[in-house]
């Protein structure tokens, strides 16, 4: 049996993947402690591990009005705003993180550490040498972040360019985003890393899940830009999905007969608070289309919805492993569980999303060929229209998302993850690569 801390912001689309990781490492007896947010106490209870909390600087609800918690954030905009949030919400909280990490080792040791990559305690804990704190293994609930000289800096959207004129757009935004958006947090991070190791951080810290034992990605190299220079402890496990309850299904059910096409359309369980986004403008577009448009409100009341045309149906919660075989488009605002499900079921895929770590997921939508990419947060109805259009009526979106289910398919999630960890506890050095369906892509596959 082994000890096992699993740690993680208190942000649901965090916390959300790494329960089923919990719940596997308990059913298959091992020590699980999971260190988050208070208001996923419960939930992390549920599945056997034991809740261990964050000290009130490292705790929030990320439920809330962000410009509300930091008044200062209100008038910025872009990388402005962008720099804001990675100082305050992820990299300050660092120092708590890491205390909170080194006390749970204390009180009992840990075997190895599974921690999102925004957890900078994790980042700061890698300051002592191997040997002399647990491994610790980043888990990739969002697109890979790490710099590489074949990939544009995250959170730009950008596609990969080839050849020696990507290599010099990739290294020259890497330069200008150092200086303009990371750079405070850099200097926050350097500042509290001397502090506690008495040295300079000998990385950027966004890139610290380079430096990590292994990283375990929740998705398969199909849908992952190709990197020449990823480090040996890149693995690929597979989509891992939500411990949530399964929801019941709802009295129109039976509608969804395959008598017309379904189009699922969600704005996910935390950017829902303005269904104008997305949802409102979609039920518009797609109103006299000979469409199903099924709605998942992700928790939130039915009454905040739009009014809803004759074609819609609606739920807060749906169970995804009964509606997505019978859905023949998702339409989503870039939630990247959410469109591994997708995926993981052959359903080709519409986004439209700004924010967060969207534009990379939904880039990497694009890229790969399984659907289409709006470049809005609020798109109008008719780009809507003409995407949907597209992907019901060109058979290769459908062909290449149920080529990706076929990869993923080939994947054991937790299992494969499990095995990364358990090397890394056997001996010294990074795990051995998993099996050959995990390697790196050479390209991506784009209609």
């Amino acid at each position: 049996m082994s000890s096992v801390l699993i740690a993680a912001v208190p942000i649901h689309g965090h916390v959300m993947p790494l329960l089923p990781v919990a719940r596997h490492f308990v059913r298959r007896g091992d020590r699980v402690r999971f260190l988050t947010g208070s208001r996923f106490a419960g939930v992390v209870a549920a599945t056997g591990a034991e809740y261990l909390a964050l000290p009130a600087e490292a705790d929030f609800d990320d439920r809330q009005d962000w410009n509300e918690t930091y008044p200062e954030r209100a008038g910025r905009k872009g990388t402005g705003a962008v720099a804001h949030d990675i100082e305050h919400i992820f990299v300050r909280p660092g120092l708590a993180q890491y205390r909170s990490l080194r006390a749970a080792h204390a009180a009992e040791p840990a075997d190895a550490v599974l921690t999102d990559p925004a957890f900078i305690g994790g980042a700061f804990l890698l300051g002592h040498p191997a040997g002399t704190r647990p491994p610790v293994v980043m888990c990739g609930i969002c697109p890979l972040p790490m710099a590489s000289r074949d990939a544009a800096p995250f959170g730009m959207g950008l596609t990969p360019l080839r050849g020696p004129a990507g290599r010099l757009r990739n290294a020259t935004l890497t330069l200008l985003t150092g200086r303009m958006v990371f750079a405070a947090p850099q200097r926050i991070a350097d500042q509290i890393f001397r502090r506690l190791h008495g040295r300079p951080i000998p990385f950027a810290v966004l890139d610290w899940p380079r430096h990590a034992d292994a990283i375990g990605q929740f998705t398969v190299p199909q849908f992952e830009y190709p990197r020449s220079d990823a480090p040996a402890g890149l693995h690929f496990v597979g989509p891992i999905w939500s411990a949530a309850a399964p929801a019941p299904l709802p009295p129109w059910w039976p509608e969804l007969d395959g008598s017309r096409p379904v189009v699922h359309l969600t704005q996910g369980t935390l950017a829902n608070r303005d269904f104008g986004q997305l949802v409102g403008p979609a039920l518009d577009a797609l109103a006299d289309e000979d469409v199903l448009i099924v709605v998942a409100t992700g928790g939130r009341p039915l009454t905040t919805l739009p009014p809803l045309p004759a074609n819609a149906r609606a739920a807060e919660y749906l169970p995804y492993d009964e509606l997505l075989p019978k859905t023949d488009v998702y339409v989503t605002n870039g939630g990247y569980g959410g469109v591994q499900q997708a995926l993981r079921h052959g359903v080709p895929i519409v986004a439209a999303g700004r924010h967060e770590d969207k534009p990379e997921v939904i880039a990497r939508i694009a890229w790969s060929g399984v659907g289409r990419r709006i470049r809005s947060a609020n798109p109008r109805p008719a780009a809507v229209r003409r995407h949907v259009r597209a992907v019901l009526n060109d058979d290769r979106y459908r062909q290449a998302a149920r080529r990706m289910a076929q990869h993923m398919a080939a994947t054991r999630g937790p299992d494969d993850l499990a095995e990364i960890v358990d090397a890394l506890i056997r001996g010294p050095g990074v795990a051995p690569s998993p099996p050959a369906t995990t390697r790196s892509p050479t390209s991506g596959n784009s209609p």
